[in-house]
């Protein structure tokens, strides 16, 4: 399988918009997410996407076919993290295929400082995933932390990648 990330232009946004609703109906599992009156869940910060310079949308295809997207931006939640995923969505059929694991490791490639990495508590496939992901990435040099309090409930995984820089 062939895999490609790719800096999606405004004119994607679009494939973008499609499936983050699908992201967002596999999320209303945890987040206990509801439709709008038009039946779309819907996503606030997708615009941004293309306005702010510090958020940067990628487009993931296998084989020259959609398979996900990545949001990255600069809006973390640990003081001195400089990165954060801000969502990051493999089609189905492309889970447990090391699929999601090039794609991480490729965007974290592209952004050289510290990160956090963060999903909800009740989210344990994804906890699990980010977790083997990032102690491989990091040779196992990374930290976790668990919240529960008003500001988030989740595991946040945090690791500094400038070591990598070439």
């Amino acid at each position: 399988m062939h895999v490609e990330i790719l800096a999606a232009p405004l004119k994607d946004k679009p494939l973008i918009q499609q499936m983050m609703e699908l992201y967002q109906y596999d999320m209303s599992e945890f987040e206990r997410s509801d439709l709008n009156e038009h039946g779309l869940f819907g996503y606030l910060y997708l615009d941004y996407y293309w306005v702010e310079k510090d958020r940067h949308p990628f487009i993931v295809r296998v084989d020259g076919k959609l398979a996900g997207f990545v949001l990255v931006n600069r809006y973390v939640y640990i003081p001195g993290n400089q990165y954060s995923i801000g969502e990051f969505f493999i089609l189905r059929k492309y889970r447990q295929k090391g699929i999601g694991k090039k794609v991480a490791f490729h965007v974290f490639d592209l952004f050289y400082g510290k990160w956090e990495v963060q999903q909800i508590i009740t989210n344990t496939t994804a906890q699990k995933f980010w977790r083997s992901v990032i102690r491989e990435y990091t040779a196992g040099k990374f930290q976790e932390i668990v919240e529960d309090n008003d500001i988030w409930k989740g595991t946040t995984q945090c690791f500094n990648n400038t070591d990598k820089i070439k």
